[in-house]
């Protein structure tokens, strides 16, 4: 990974074999065979052509696909929409605390803000569900989720909670009340997660940034090289091998806008991290570019993502915080979110 300016040290993203064989031997690539039943695809008009092709189902969609077996309607899904909606832009009119100290090991550090920005004043039964160590088992996410469900009491109607946590202390009954703290955790970890990802990820490629350099180019250029939201997820569907031969009626279909991004059939110097090249380009008009996901099925919380990284990338520059300077190598792990991990972020 090539670094750009002259106050930079080379820095070197290790990829997880299975990422890494990838990007080595598909960037070009239009479909392939994954695996016997999953067909590859990196083709930006394939991929085009796969998600106009048909909506994606309840099982296909991230935050709102069936919990525990119970579907999510769609008056549920629009009611945690704007519940976290509000709450994120309520967060965004907060004055930052002279003290707040965004140093330590990223994207923990960047995490533990947002959790304590948008989540702080909400019960502890409600704000230990963004905690990133539920992410290691599914049975510990739900013991959490079952004891928080069984404590007696909760937010009273006029507390000064986030509107996340006033709709999940609505629930009724016990078994109601576990499903609100599911769907809580399914609004509200994805933000904390995605952000802290994305700007650790943009602090890895391209810190200390140039003075001159936009956070929007930076956090756009940083979707480009390293999108959190790598790879799309299709189940076999006729309409799939209607539009290409190489798709059996059986393949589920994996699209990786990873690839898509890094083709040098698309892109000038693919793997260099250059925010530049946004400088009057429209990042929902540019081929190939799925950092969100398809025009017709955009990502909901995008529009809460960008404003929080662009907030936390305000922060860390005024502070001049940057990847430590002894620091050359970074992992990527296989994860739902792609990003690099222990990134040591010190004052320059």
């Amino acid at each position: 990974m090539n670094i750009s300016g002259t106050d930079r040290r080379a820095r070197t993203t290790v990829f997880t074999p299975r990422i890494d064989d990838l990007l080595r031997r598909y960037r070009s690539a239009d479909a392939f065979r994954l695996d016997p039943g999953t067909i590859g695809v990196a083709g930006p008009e394939l991929i085009d052509e796969i998600l106009r092709s048909r909506p994606a189902n309840e099982f296909e969609r991230p935050t709102f696909k069936p919990l525990k077996g119970r579907s999510i309607t769609r008056p549920e899904s629009s009611a945690l929409m704007r519940a976290i909606s509000q709450d994120v832009k309520n967060a965004l009119k907060k004055p930052d605390h002279e003290d707040v100290d965004l140093s330590g090991e990223w994207p923990q550090a960047g995490h533990n803000y947002l959790r304590d920005l948008v989540f702080g004043a909400d019960p502890f039964r409600y704000r230990v569900l963004v905690d990133r160590r539920l992410e290691w088992t599914t049975a510990l996410t739900w013991t959490v989720i079952g004891t928080g469900a069984g404590l007696p009491g909760g937010p009273g109607p006029d507390a000064p909670v986030s509107r996340l946590a006033a709709l999940t202390a609505a629930a009724g009954t016990y078994a109601e009340r576990r499903h609100a703290m599911g769907m809580y955790r399914r609004a509200a970890a994805p933000i904390c997660f995605t952000v802290s990802t994305l700007v650790a990820n943009a602090l890895w490629l391209g810190s200390p940034f140039d003075d001159g350099m936009s956070n929007r180019n930076i956090l756009l250029e940083t979707l480009r090289l390293l999108p959190p939201s790598w790879n799309l997820l299709r189940v076999a569907s006729p309409e799939f091998a209607a539009l290409d031969d190489r798709i059996g009626e059986r393949d589920d279909v994996l699209m990786l806008p990873l690839l898509t991004h890094r083709s040098p059939d698309i892109w000038d110097d693919p793997d260099t991290f250059r925010p530049d090249r946004w400088t009057g380009a429209d990042p929902d008009n540019h081929p190939g570019y799925l950092p969100f996901g398809h025009a017709n099925e955009r990502c909901w919380g995008r529009h809460m993502v960008m404003p929080l990284a662009e907030r936390l990338l305000d922060l860390l520059r005024a502070d001049h915080l940057a990847v430590a300077p002894d620091q050359t190598t970074a992992r990527v792990p296989l994860a739902g979110l792609l990003g690099v991990t222990g990134v040591r972020v010190t004052r320059q």
